[in-house]
């Protein structure tokens, strides 16, 4: 639990969420960067509680933030929200000007839906990639081929590494698709070292799990130094953030936990 900051009375903030699940993770790191005092509530997504069910009828999700008994649901949302509800506490998360703000909106929007499409949400003992429940391998090679083939019509856009060009395609497509937004992001100046805002902390969340991919998809290295080298150093440099420790999850036990839903999956599609 963050100190607690201006306007962050204790027990007036609570948050419903997974220990897995990075959208729950830049919360929680968004929290902790303004010094908000919250509750952490750790929920079982394969036996949702009455108060998440209650809170998020409509997606029946986490992250809930909920304050003063009032949800807020979606991560991004509710990231703006705080900056709203609690002005006097610790930096904002949005930049000041009104284009700076729709600059890293943009960004995190393409984050969510392209560079992270690989990023997993939970449904009872599945995962949910793309709107799609994945079942046994098929899960790890559709999740990988999301990685490398969402921004257009093959590997970022391209044919040349994408559809049935084996690992080495996948990982090159990956690489052209990191290098893509890092560059851009390098031009903004949006990934801040010192100080991070609001697309580090909506990319942050997905540090565990590509820091994971590799072991998950037995060789797809996504932060691999050699080929992303600035964003591999601003993924390291944030997860030693005070506001990321405790919070981004170790790559083993991502893999680990990926491991016991492909597992169970599997078990659910053959019964």
């Amino acid at each position: 639990m963050a100190a607690a900051g201006a306007g962050g009375e204790a027990g007036q903030l609570k948050l419903l969420g997974a220990w897995a699940s990075p959208f729950v993770n830049r919360v929680r790191m968004a929290l902790h960067l303004k010094g908000l005092e919250y509750e952490n509530v750790e929920e079982d997504l394969a036996d949702k509680s009455e108060l998440l069910l209650a809170s998020n009828p409509v997606h029946k999700k986490v992250p809930v933030l909920l304050h003063g008994g009032k949800p807020v649901c979606e991560s991004l949302l509710i990231l703006e929200y705080l900056d709203d509800a609690f002005p006097g506490a610790g930096p904002a998360v949005l930049p000041a000007g009104p284009y700076d703000r729709a600059v890293a909106r943009f960004w995190a929007a393409y984050v969510d839906g392209k560079v992270c499409a690989c990023g997993v949400s939970f449904t009872g003992s599945e995962m949910v990639i793309d709107g799609k429940r994945m079942h046994g391998s098929d899960l790890y090679a559709r999740g990988t081929r999301a990685v490398t083939r969402r921004d257009g019509g093959g590997a970022a856009g391209g044919n040349g590494g994408g559809e049935g060009g084996g690992d080495g395609g996948r990982v090159r497509g990956a690489g052209r698709a990191g290098g893509r937004v890092r560059g851009a992001l390098r031009r903004e100046g949006i990934l801040r070292r010192d100080a991070p805002g609001y697309l580090d902390v909506a990319l942050g969340g997905f540090i565990g799990w590509l820091r994971a991919w590799d072991t998950i998809t037995g060789g797809i290295k996504l932060l691999d130094a050699g080929r992303v080298p600035l964003l591999a150093a601003w993924a390291e440099h944030l997860a030693a953030h005070d506001a990321a420790k405790g919070v981004i999850p170790d790559p083993e036990p991502i893999a680990e936990f990926a491991k016991v839903l492909q597992a169970r999956s599997a078990a659910a599609a053959s019964s």
